[in-house]
């Protein structure tokens, strides 16, 4: 039996919300995702990907592509039980969790960096409840150098703030809320992870060109792939500025 299954607790369930209303649209969409390849920075944690033909033209009369790939590869959406072993699997998200207004916050410490409550009490927009929040830290440019793994990581005191604000999800542009794979010591426990997923807050990750929408409201579609059982969904987000 899993020791750390049993000091998280039980599942807390999803949060009362208010609907989120997004502004009058004032830009295009914008796409968030990173394109999936076999190469594409990855936890050591997984295995490396597999892409292929296995139909294909000229030699056959369609393509077809095969995947092999775990949930949490590329730009994705993590499930309550990815941590939880009562929590709601992908498939079992209510859609109102994957859609709606919210705030890109530009936030650049550098290296390694922890994001702590007072980096969320300054950034602007304010934040209203049932807002998605997207965090620009300008790490979606270092994908697929060692740099990416160096990425910064949200205090747990931080993840509370953000429950404690009504935000329904946080989405990243880099590979995790927590410490990267090789800070981690043999008994960590996932802080952001277990904070924000055990409350309802959904997490997006390897999330991808924010830059240019940070400080502002904006709208955001995030349709991820709901596959019965997964604790993840691969998705493709987009955003859009709205009037606030």
């Amino acid at each position: 039996m899993c020791d750390a299954c049993e000091k998280r607790g039980p599942w807390k369930g999803w949060r009362d919300l208010p609907k989120s209303k997004p502004g009058r649209p004032l830009g295009d969409w914008v796409d968030l995702a990173h394109v999936v390849t076999e190469n594409l920075s990855r936890s050591p944690a997984f295995p490396q990907p597999i892409i292929r033909k296995i139909v294909e033209m000229p030699r056959d009369n369609a393509n077809v592509t095969e995947i092999h790939m775990v949930v949490h590869h590329g730009t994705h959406v993590d499930a309550p039980s990815h941590f939880f072993i009562d929590g709601p699997t992908f498939d079992q998200i209510p859609i109102e969790r994957l859609h709606g207004a919210g705030v890109v916050w530009k936030i650049h410490k550098g290296p390694e960096a922890v994001l702590e409550v007072a980096d969320f009490e300054r950034a602007t927009p304010k934040v209203r409840p049932g807002d998605i929040v997207m965090l620009d830290t300008g790490w979606a440019s270092k994908v697929n150098t060692h740099a990416y793994e160096d990425h910064a990581s949200i205090s747990r005191e931080a993840a509370q703030w953000l429950v404690d604000n009504g935000v329904k999800m946080v989405g990243v542009d880099f590979s995790t809320p927590d410490l990267s794979s090789h800070r981690r010591s043999k008994d960590y426990d996932f802080p952001a992870h277990v904070t924000l997923l055990g409350q309802g807050v959904l997490i997006a990750e390897h999330i991808n060109n924010v830059a240019g929408l940070a400080g502002q409201r904006v709208e955001f579609m995030i349709p991820a792939i709901a596959i019965a059982g997964a604790d993840g969904g691969h998705a493709r987000p987009m955003a859009r500025v709205v009037e606030a």
